[in-house]
């Protein structure tokens, strides 16, 4: 398989591997690369959720989708599954890490198994995915690694304490595998900011709780910080994710952009 960097978006011949795809940000990574040409593996916990999704992935992008029924906590049994799925379906091209966040509070709050939970599903999920992948994409001398992290690696958000401290934790697995990965195999992460999703519904409502308001009122101070004045589509962040694992973005490597309306104030 020879695939020459250059300014295409096609992503014919290509598989992916799609984690947290059910719903929210994954599912829109999932249906964006499926009408790239991409063949789409959409892995969750939800049989029923990936069902509904692999019909929709296969209207977008008239290719075969396939659901991969599996929980990034029970890592023995993702790598048995996923093990079992390179060998029945190929090698996978590019791989989407995404999951949801730990659950909110102070940080202070958090104990151990806080921590240990969140960084086996983020960090220790993601690094055992990418060395079952990794041997696909060097044979095929095209890989693309995305993981879906958020801007609290560039600014750490109020009341996410072991988020915070794992995303962070995330952004330097990549930027130190960047520098080890081989030339074509390229790894990055987009951080979304506030998104339109379910998780940033529960969100809202645990903010709401902690500080004795209304989720409206939640709701106008994140908008307040967002120049853009609004939250994000899911697929907007999409949108860069499918760009991102392109031909067009084989120079593109260790870096972590921003989807966020620019509410961050770093540079």
């Amino acid at each position: 398989m020879t695939i020459e960097p250059g300014l295409s978006t096609d992503l014919t011949g290509l598989h992916a591997l799609v984690c947290g795809a059910s719903s929210g940000i994954g599912r829109a990574v999932a249906l964006s690369l499926a009408s790239q040409g991409c063949q789409v593996s959409a892995l969750a916990r939800s049989a029923d959720k990936l069902a509904d999704l692999v019909s929709d992935l296969e209207a977008a992008g008239k290719q075969v989708a396939r659901a991969v029924v599996a929980d990034l906590d029970d890592r023995d049994g993702l790598d048995d599954i996923v093990r079992g799925h390179l060998l029945d379906v190929g090698p996978v091209h590019i791989l989407i890490n995404n999951t949801g966040g730990p659950p909110s509070g102070p940080l202070l709050d958090a104990d151990d198994g806080a921590f240990l939970s969140a960084f086996g599903r983020h960090v220790l999920a993601s690094h055992r995915l990418l060395k079952l992948v990794l041997p696909g994409m060097k044979s095929a001398g095209y890989g693309r690694i995305i993981n879906i992290v958020s801007t609290s690696v560039r600014e750490p958000i109020p009341n996410l304490g072991v988020s915070n401290t794992i995303r962070g934790a995330v952004a330097s697995w990549a930027k130190s595998l960047s520098g080890e990965l081989p030339p074509g195999v390229t790894i990055n992460n987009v951080l979304p900011g506030y998104t339109d999703t379910d998780r940033l519904g529960s969100l809202a409502e645990s903010v709401a709780s902690r500080l004795g308001s209304s989720v409206e009122t939640v709701h106008e101070d994140w908008l307040s910080q967002i120049p853009e004045g609004r939250l994000a589509r899911p697929e907007e962040p999409a949108a860069l994710v499918a760009f991102l694992v392109s031909p067009s973005g084989a120079y593109i490597r260790g870096q972590s952009i921003a989807v966020d309306g620019g509410r961050l104030r770093s540079i």
